[in-house]
């Protein structure tokens, strides 16, 4: 056999391979992180696509924030937005379709993608 040939083959099975171990929501992950990826190119603080979370007890008695009240919710909010996916990807990986469904719903909620 060629030399072209063989690298054909190798580069086919390389290709083969990462198709086989696809999981069963990759797609869908995929499309999640491009709708989040898309949607901060245009969010603020606060808008869809910038990860959220729940409303404050202060915030419900009409307290007003103070900047270091707001960086650490933003900071949580990101960090379950960023722990929802990645939730998802361990799921898409143990080939669990709706524990990893499960997941990429409550990062669309985060982000506000619902």
């Amino acid at each position: 056999m060629s030399r072209y040939f063989m690298m054909f083959l190798t580069v086919a099975s390389w290709a083969g391979s990462a198709v086989a171990q696809a999981g069963p929501c990759t797609e869908q992950i995929a499309q999640t992180e491009q709708k989040i990826r898309r949607a901060q190119a245009v969010a603020g603080p606060g808008e869809a696509g910038m990860p959220s979370g729940p409303q404050s007890v202060g915030a419900q008695l009409h307290h007003q924030p103070t900047p270091g009240s707001v960086e650490s919710a933003e900071q949580k909010a990101r960090e379950g937005a960023a722990a929802a996916l990645d939730r998802a990807r361990a799921a898409d990986a143990a080939g669990d379709a709706a524990r990893c469904a499960r997941a990429l719903e409550d990062a669309k909620e985060l982000y506000g993608l619902q």
